[in-house]
């Protein structure tokens, strides 16, 4: 199992750049920004990308609901991101999602030459994403679940007559107690969003239970070992108290590969 590291496309840009700096340096396969529409995921990945020479970059997820592939398309190449190693995510909120997503990523494939990804919960979407993505990304969720999710992602595959799709997941990751608050605070968002609410009830478990909430440093490496075998690679979505570069740098130094 690979391990990717991930940080939100709004931390300031100065951690953005030595955290995949670090990334790099310790051997994960892959730094990640997020898409959240108030910035945009493509130039805070470009910052990572500048900074480093080997490690994929990837966003996860563009929401195509509000990104067309061809404005998509023109980003990408806007940013100069560098198509060998990029993996690019996108997703969709209801009504129409699954119709959206596999048309998506139909126009994407013409107009972007790397690994397209889906960002997947129920098994409608994972089924989806077995037809057509090059790989899944799983969000707040159980590693039981993954195993679950993969069984309705192998099956999407068989229907099309491909094979499956690589599946990587975000883990929330906190060390520390005030991380933890913070940590608890964004699960309960994610909560209050109709289709996680059903993602939650789906998994009977708490946002908390998805994610690594550690102590101390010592922790995070027995909880990374539930999630072996489950998925390709677990993507560690950092929560941080402060926001520093030191604090990003802990955590990545504690998970490292």
């Amino acid at each position: 199992m690979q391990q990717g590291f991930a940080v939100a496309a709004n931390t300031a840009p100065e951690v953005i750049r030595a955290s995949a700096r670090e990334a790099e340096a310790l051997g994960y396969s892959s730094f990640w920004v997020n898409y959240p529409g108030s910035v945009d995921g493509l130039a805070a990945l470009a910052l990572a990308a500048r900074e480093t020479r080997r490690i994929k970059t990837g966003v996860g997820v563009i929401p195509l609901n509000t990104r067309r592939p061809d404005s998509i398309a023109a980003g990408v190449r806007a940013n100069a991101l560098p198509l060998d190693r990029l993996l690019l995510g996108v997703g969709s909120a209801d009504p129409g999602a699954l119709k959206r997503v596999r048309e998506g990523v139909a126009e994407l494939r013409s107009g972007v030459a790397a690994p397209l990804f889906v960002a997947a919960l129920g098994p409608r979407m994972c089924h989806i994403a077995g037809e057509v993505a090059d790989g899944v990304l799983l969000n707040w969720l159980t590693p039981e679940h993954a195993r679950r999710s993969a069984e309705w992602v192998n099956a999407g595959a068989a229907a099309a007559g491909r094979q499956p799709p690589v599946l990587f997941t975000y883990v929330r990751i906190a060390l520390g107690a005030a991380a933890r608050e913070r940590l608890l605070t964004e699960g309960a968002r994610y909560a209050a969003i109709p289709a996680y609410a059903d993602h939650f009830a789906r998994m009977k478990a708490e946002p908390v239970e998805t994610a690594i909430a550690a102590q101390n440093p010592g922790a995070v490496r027995p909880a990374l070992l539930t999630w072996q075998d489950a998925v390709e690679e677990i993507v560690l979505r950092a929560v941080t108290a402060g926001d520093t570069v030191e604090e990003y740098t802990a955590l990545l130094q504690a998970a490292k590969p």
